[in-house]
């Protein structure tokens, strides 16, 4: 990539320790373009294929159930590629932060290509459903999602300001991302557009052209510092088995990948179930309030949080308070339990669940690179394309697992799609089956991974020696 090497294409960012615009343009507003695109489709894409595009039915209502795992295998396999790519990348501007700039054109075309299915026959509509989704996930948002993973890693060695940079880079996916998916659409967007295709279109592609000069705005806005203190080091490309073996081989890593696993496959399954839920569970399809009232009371604590979690994480540590979080979080769902046809009810539940939540939104990639760090003053070389692929993998293998098992349930309970008839949205009453399985994936699920999340967790305790083992890979970098 040589023609990073032009001025035209340097970082904005010049300081060595972290500065405002950094904060606000780089991990705040840039990463909300792709971030919003992503928690869209993460949201609603699975609607568009089984209430727009009606296919639920094809294959025996099969299709929707093997596409979506056997695309992910295939975007796992691309992780892995991209990972040793982004490892062995070597530029002024650093190793990560180059395909966030290659990846901002892609993301809009393969974005607008999900929804510009023909109206044709069948084969046609399912074979550009299977290419525009692997060409969007598999490509360009793998190219994307890891090199962001990396910019917070990668950003600074100071845990302080790497945990501040942490904060509003989770500002960037759970509020302005949140308010958008969780508000916006339920409430003005959905309502609007129904199961009318050409309205969807419309609205995806405007979101899909604005992650374009956001996605931009993250690349020219945030620095590798890390990467930078490398520079004048003698590097040799280490093989992925010695990677793989070497953080394999460290507890902190593994537990905080089956963390990562199990909590992606809770998300991924109440995400999708949180429409369905509210359509067809709580209130009525679409009707522009459930949803809303769902999202705005739950979410009022991702707003509080901005403030005191970093503070208390400081105080309590980063692993303690996301524990005791979990603890919440599961007290939280199963309050929503005990009447989950209740508003009131849910909503307090969802109230008590968020709170919960808070440290695992806005901390995470601070303990990550935490670890990323831990595996670098133990083996005297960094795996960040390695860890970043394998987060992509579950991320992407967790999404194409939920997908799938959420939509073998809709085939297995009966779920009846809408229909469009004389210009307006007309949606069937579900089965009790049907009302169960919405039921479970929005709320009872995720207190079982709470659950297994906890016990991870419990075995991450890095931050008592972090520290002092920064100050070893300072050393050791000094004789070297």
């Amino acid at each position: 990539m040589k023609f990073i090497e032009n001025k035209l294409f340097a970082s904005r960012v010049k300081s060595d320790n972290v500065v405002a615009s950094e904060k606000w343009l780089g991990y705040l507003v840039g990463p909300a373009g792709a971030l919003l695109l992503n928690a869209v489709l993460a949201s609603y894409l699975n609607v568009y294929y089984t209430d727009v595009l009606k296919l639920g039915g094809i294959w025996g209502g099969s299709f929707l159930v093997i596409f979506p795992i056997v695309s992910k295998i295939i975007d796992a396999i691309t992780n892995v590629i991209m990972g040793q790519v982004i490892e062995r990348t070597r530029t002024k501007e650093g190793k990560a932060r180059p395909w966030l700039l290659f990846s901002a054109p892609l993301i809009t075309i393969t974005a607008l290509l999900l929804f510009m299915v023909p109206n044709a026959s069948e084969t046609v509509q399912v074979v550009w459903v299977m290419l525009s989704y692997n060409l969007f996930y598999s490509i360009a948002f793998t190219i994307y999602n890891m090199s962001h993973n990396l910019m917070v890693p990668l950003s600074i060695r100071d845990t302080q300001q790497r945990g501040g940079l942490s904060v509003f880079n989770n500002i960037s996916s759970v509020m302005i991302s949140g308010i958008i998916v969780a508000l916006i659409f339920p409430m003005v967007v959905l309502p609007m557009i129904g199961v009318d295709k050409s309205a969807w279109i419309t609205v995806m592609g405007i979101i899909a052209i604005l992650a374009l000069p956001l996605t931009l705005l993250e690349y020219y806005y945030t620095k590798e510092r890390v990467t930078a203190e490398n520079a004048d080091v003698k590097q040799e490309s280490i093989p992925l088995l010695t990677q793989l073996k070497s953080v394999i081989l460290d507890k902190y890593w593994v537990c905080l990948f089956l963390y990562l696993m199990i909590y992606h496959l809770g998300s991924n399954i109440k995400n999708i179930s949180l429409i369905y839920y509210c359509n067809y569970v709580l209130g009525s399809y679409n009707d522009g309030i459930t949803q809303t009232l769902v999202s705005v009371i739950g979410g009022i604590p991702m707003g509080i949080g901005i403030f005191a979690v970093w503070p208390l994480a400081k105080k309590f540590g980063k692993r303690n308070l996301t524990m005791a979080g979990f603890v919440l979080y599961a007290i939280g769902g199963a309050v929503c339990l005990i009447a989950p046809t209740n508003m009131v009810v849910v909503l307090i539940g969802q109230f008590i669940k968020n709170i919960g939540g808070l440290p695992c939104a806005y901390v995470l990639m601070a303990l990550f690179a935490d670890v990323l760090d831990h595996i670098e003053w133990r083996f005297h070389f960094r795996c960040d394309g390695l860890s970043a692929s394998l987060l992509t993998i579950i991320m992407t293998i967790a999404a194409g697992v939920a997908n799938g098992v959420f939509n073998m349930m809709l085939a297995k309970c009966g779920y009846i799609a809408p229909e469009f008839v004389n210009g307006e949205t007309v949606a069937a009453v579900q089965n009790a089956a049907t009302q169960n399985w919405f039921t479970f994936g929005f709320l009872g699920f995720e207190i079982i991974t709470a659950i297994l999340m906890i016990v991870c967790l419990a075995f991450i305790n890095i931050e008592k020696t972090i520290d002092k083992e920064q100050e070893e890979i300072r050393q050791w970098k000094e004789t070297h």
